[in-house]
């Protein structure tokens, strides 16, 4: 495994198990693992008889988010931009496969890795799974119009908001409690539960799944509009900047609100 990080694919029956793998930075994604991983979805997309892909992460966590360092080759607001349509667009192509997805979370589904889970259409996770977006902490960016829509379909308005403003985690009780994961499951019994939730989902009829996905979305989404501006106004800030620099120095990082 190189320092960019892979992602996996591997078939088991009518099961695709797409893995994460950077564990030395808790899987956080590289430019070219989300790459690699467009790449994958089209690959299953491609695979008629395939009925559930798994999505799961390397050495113990899920996604702890895009590589943070990788935001120090950005230069002006576009730059975020760019990166937040490219990340809504694989997401997208997540959302829109034809066969239905599930999120095997455990340890961090960090920032752009709990909107890959999000994206997902149904979670399961370990009793140390945890969920959050901690950018009013650590960088000072923001989530697309898209992603954050996700996270309201999925937790509901005030709770996305205590959780963006607290910077807080979520525990895994608490997302179950919220239906956002349908269980949790023991680490010694992870591989099974997991196995066991896509074969009962591959039994089921692949329209009715695909139809109710795409009505849900259209539900969801109907309130969402181009956020470019907000964008914008987030990556192109002073305190963005500082953000970055604070984390790839690893110091705190001194917000001035501009």
């Amino acid at each position: 495994m190189s320092e960019q990080g892979t992602v996996r694919l591997e078939r088991r029956g009518t099961t695709a198990i797409v893995t994460f793998d950077r564990p030395s930075a808790r899987n956080a994604m590289t430019w070219a693992m989300y790459e690699q991983l467009d790449h994958l979805l089209d690959t299953i997309a491609a695979e008629a008889d395939l009925r559930v892909a798994v999505l799961r992460g390397a050495g113990g966590h899920f996604v702890a988010g895009t590589d943070i360092a990788q935001f120090t080759e950005f230069t002006s607001a576009d730059d975020g931009v760019a990166y937040e349509r490219r990340l809504d667009a694989v997401i997208a192509k997540l959302e829109s496969l034809p066969v239905a997805t599930i999120a095997a979370v455990e340890g961090s589904a960090v920032g752009g890795g709990l909107a890959l889970a999000a994206a997902c259409d149904v979670r399961i996770c370990t009793p140390n799974a945890r969920f959050g977006v901690p950018i009013a902490k650590t960088v000072g960016n923001c989530l697309s119009m898209a992603n954050t829509t996700r996270l309201v379909a999925s937790f509901g308005a005030a709770r996305t908001k205590a959780m963006l403003f607290t910077a807080d985690f979520m525990p895994a009780a608490e997302a179950r409690a919220l239906g956002f994961v349908v269980a949790i499951a023991e680490p010694d019994a992870f591989e099974r539960d997991v196995d066991a939730l896509a074969e009962k989902i591959a039994t089921h009829a692949p329209v009715t799944l695909q139809v109710s996905r795409e009505a849900i979305k259209r539900i969801v989404s109907r309130s969402a509009a181009d956020g470019d501006d907000l964008v914008q106004w987030a990556y192109g800030s002073h305190d963005f900047r500082e953000g970055v620099a604070a984390f790839v120095e690893k110091r705190p990082p001194r917000w001035e609100g501009r």
